[in-house]
């Protein structure tokens, strides 16, 4: 078997004593970023009962699982990851890279003609700890985001994106309110003090 390294026994010593993942598991959740959306929900309640959404980067599945609860029966939520996940109940789930044609052709078949009302995206490039690569790989998966949000949201829709602080990330901001009528930035508690993640909130779209 390979050895650690340091850093990553330093994770996993911080991952099994991290008080979000604690109550994750006492609560059934699936994974601990799930209070980063609750705590964003109870402050700028985004998920409505009956609305459309979009999960991009949804494995292993804790922003589906709580989004589905809230959006309810009457509500659609189609989720999607490179990644595998297990299913959950009232969520339509996609594998694959949504770049791909036959990945996004597949998301834009369930949604149909009607276009929904949020779009979530808590990707994350694999990290390498050099910024000089993490971090533009970030600003992509970001904007790959905010191009697909223009796609598929309805007029005074919503998107709500993770990225990294850093190089870029005025520029995003930038597009981001040519398109959207506010926008503002979150660090929720459930983030980790020492991450440069970010979650951007772009509200009310402006349909050209």
């Amino acid at each position: 078997m390979a050895k650690r390294s340091k850093s990553s026994a330093r994770w996993l010593a911080e991952h099994a004593s991290d008080e979000y993942v604690k109550r994750a598991q006492r609560e059934g959740w699936r994974s601990r970023a799930v209070f980063k959306l609750e705590e964003i929900q109870r402050r700028e309640r985004l998920l409505r009962p009956g609305m459309g959404c979009v999960d991009l980067g949804a494995a292993p599945g804790g922003w589906s699982q709580y989004a589905a609860k809230i959006i309810g029966a009457s509500g659609r939520l189609v989720a999607t990851d490179i990644l595998p996940m297990d299913a959950i109940p009232g969520v339509v789930f996609i594998q694959g890279d949504f770049r791909e044609e036959s990945v996004l052709g597949g998301i834009l078949e369930h949604l149909g003609t009607t276009r929904v009302d949020l779009v979530l995206s808590d990707m994350a490039p694999n990290m390498s700890g050099i910024d000089a690569v993490d971090q533009p790989r970030s600003i992509a998966l970001a904007e790959l985001a905010v191009d697909f949000a223009q796609r598929v949201l309805a007029p005074g829709g919503d998107l709500l994106v993770k990225v990294f602080q850093g190089e870029g990330f005025e520029t995003l901001m930038r597009e981001l309110r040519r398109g959207f009528a506010r926008v503002v930035t979150s660090k929720p508690k459930a983030s980790r003090a020492r991450s440069s993640e970010i979650y951007l909130l772009a509200r009310q779209f402006r349909m050209v």
